[in-house]
């Protein structure tokens, strides 16, 4: 009897000193992104709620109670300022200026769920922010839709804008746009509105691409003619850019020695006699002007 219960207990120790340590309960409800997604649309709902917000943004007049964990975690701006010594990261409210509140929302909803929609009236305002912030991924995106809007209309001023926040991609892509497609963008508004320094760059380019000189000739006119009073001091300094030798001498002599604007600058007057010279003598007239562009 001795021997039996020493057994039973013998067994039942072992029972309760077996090795655990496969016995584990991997628990994996739904993979990663599922995970981040359902953790993003809790914080958005908190934020929406007021619930657990340590931070108010107030932008426009506008209030925005956040959470500084998530925006730290989209921004390097926000990281910056919350981990370092400035004053704004220590305070409850931090104001904000010089955006739309429309724009802050937007860039919110970003923020915590991951999606916005780019589009024609908000691109510009999501890449400045997005540029102050330094969200880097959706000014990356901003900047991809509006190479993607590149056209004729617009080229010109999507290019000043790319060029005020240092986009250099942006600038070169616009530019070479409005080189290759001159003929177009010179019947659109923005190149009326454009400086003189601008047209003169863009005349002068050995990249300007355009089937004859006399596209060029007349899109210099039209911009002078749009503000008369204001641009015929400039016209001698842009003719000097058009290739006057290479019209048509039937073209020069009814469209550009007739002009009224060209007869009365005097200025002018060298520029037009280097013409009927290369008229005369061809080759041996050697200058800028008379090398056909690319």
């Amino acid at each position: 009897m001795m021997k039996e219960e020493s057994s039973y207990r013998t067994s039942s120790l072992e029972n309760t000193t077996r090795d655990t340590s496969k016995e584990q309960l991997h628990v994996k409800l739904c993979n990663g992104s599922c995970h981040a997604e359902q953790i993003l649309q809790t914080l958005n709902a908190y934020r929406r709620g007021g619930i657990f917000t340590d931070v108010v943004l107030l932008i426009d007049g506008q209030e925005f109670p956040c959470h500084r964990a998530t925006l730290s975690a989209n921004s390097t701006y926000f990281r910056a300022m919350f981990g370092g010594s400035l004053k704004e990261g220590h305070q409850n409210i931090i104001n904000i200026q010089k955006i739309s509140a429309s724009t802050m929302s937007l860039l919110l909803d970003y923020m915590y769920g991951g999606n916005i929609v780019i589009q024609e009236d908000n691109v510009e305002g999501i890449l400045e922010l997005s540029d102050l912030l330094q969200i880097s991924k959706l000014r990356d995106a901003c900047i991809s839709f509006l190479e993607g809007q590149l056209h004729p209309c617009n080229c010109l001023g999507i290019m000043k804008f790319a060029d005020s926040f240092s986009i250099a991609s942006l600038t070169e892509k616009s530019k070479r746009f409005m080189l290759e497609c001159f003929v177009e963008v010179s019947c659109h508004e923005e190149f009326l509105e454009m400086g003189v320094k601008e047209l003169v760059e863009y005349l002068s380019d050995e990249q300007l691409v355009v089937p004859k000189e006399e596209v060029v000739f007349e899109a210099v006119m039209r911009w002078v003619r749009h503000d008369v009073p204001a641009r015929k001091g400039a016209l001698k300094d842009l003719l000097e850019h058009v290739r006057l030798p290479l019209l048509n001498p039937t073209y020069f002599l009814e469209k550009v020695e007739m002009d009224g604007l060209i007869q009365d600058s005097k200025e002018c007057i060298p520029l037009l006699h280097e013409a009927r010279k290369y008229y005369i003598l061809g080759n041996e007239v050697s200058s800028v002007r008379s090398r056909p562009r690319r």
